[in-house]
């Protein structure tokens, strides 16, 4: 398929006549996963409005009402369709307000990863020498270390010097705050690379015989032709940090049990599967599973549309 877009045509003739939005309507599953992707966030967006109770209100947790079943069992009660937690919470309301945040949570963490590998991918590309070498070791050590267990270390020793107090209440941003800090080295490496081979281009040459500053040709010409492939990689690790805070709650150094997350809410059912009680661990997981298989999908797809290498005729 052939297409000619005019200079003067507008944003969304050109996206209309992208291979992009080409690629997209004909790829059901791009456009099943983006559909539950859109339907997954707006949910978790409009919690306070959609809930049918506030999980952070303790005048609406009735104990008495606890793993409470769903609604298609025997026993259940018809003001909770799926069912209650081991504190009374309503398991829909707790998993909305607790998508949210682990939302927050994957996004907040791929802004810092990004902010920080790109700024020192562009400077080790652009720059090289020393800095390079410099910037590449410490990439190289920061890999050497799991995302879990930097975590893991920072984590506990933050609750062991402020306490588990100043924990819950600064849990989500020290979550954001570490694992961007621990994944950042996936930006850097790619577009290090990206640099290194638009820097010996024509425009490069032509921006520095202009006089141009370093940081001009850096971030206003080299970068925008190195955004495909960090869109790509931005949706993997969109659904790791989440998998990542989903691990961390697990293991007790993620969110507090009284701040429902995704991961939050599995480790608190874990203890009453043996009990019966399925619903608290297996419906939130569903949930989890669900949302990082949607990324991932949406994370092929725009790699494959993006690859240059496929033919886009």
């Amino acid at each position: 398929m052939t297409t000619t877009t005019s200079p003067t045509a507008t944003r969304w003739e050109r996206l209309r006549d992208s291979y992009l939005l080409y690629s997209f309507k004909r790829d059901l599953i791009a456009q099943v996963s983006l559909l539950v992707f859109i339907v997954l966030v707006a949910a978790a967006v409009l919690a306070p409005w959609l809930a049918p109770m506030n999980p952070y209100d303790l005048a609406q947790i009735d104990i008495l009402a606890s793993e409470l079943p769903p609604f298609w069992i025997d026993g259940s009660d018809p003001a909770y369709v799926m069912g209650t937690d081991s504190q009374g919470r309503d398991l829909l309301s707790t998993i909305l307000y607790g998508a949210r945040v682990s939302l927050i949570i994957g996004f907040g963490a791929v802004a810092m990863q990004a902010a920080l590998g790109v700024c020192f991918g562009l400077l080790a590309g652009y720059l090289g020498g020393r800095v390079d070498a410099f910037l590449m070791r410490l990439a190289d050590i920061q890999l050497s270390f799991s995302t879990l267990m930097v975590a893991i270390v920072v984590g506990a020793l933050f609750k062991a010097i402020f306490g588990g107090a100043t924990y819950s209440a600064y849990a989500v941003p020290l979550l954001v705050l570490i694992i961007g800090l621990a994944e950042w080295p996936q930006y850097a490496r790619t577009v290090r690379a990206s640099v290194l081979a638009e820097k010996g281009k024509e425009y490069v040459d032509a921006a520095r015989v202009m006089g141009l500053s370093s940081r001009r040709i850096m971030f206003r010409h080299i970068l925008p032709n190195t955004l495909s492939p960090i869109f790509v990689i931005s949706t993997v690790q969109v659904a790791n940090a989440i998998i990542s805070e989903a691990a961390l709650s697990f293991l007790g150094l993620g969110m507090p049990e009284t701040q429902p997350s995704l991961g939050s809410l599995i480790k608190s059912g874990f203890d009453y599967i043996q009990s019966g009680s399925w619903w608290i661990t297996l419906i939130p997981g569903l949930v989890l599973v669900i949302l990082v298989l949607v990324i991932n999908l949406l994370g092929d797809w725009l790699r494959d549309v993006l690859n240059p290498r496929l033919y886009k005729g």
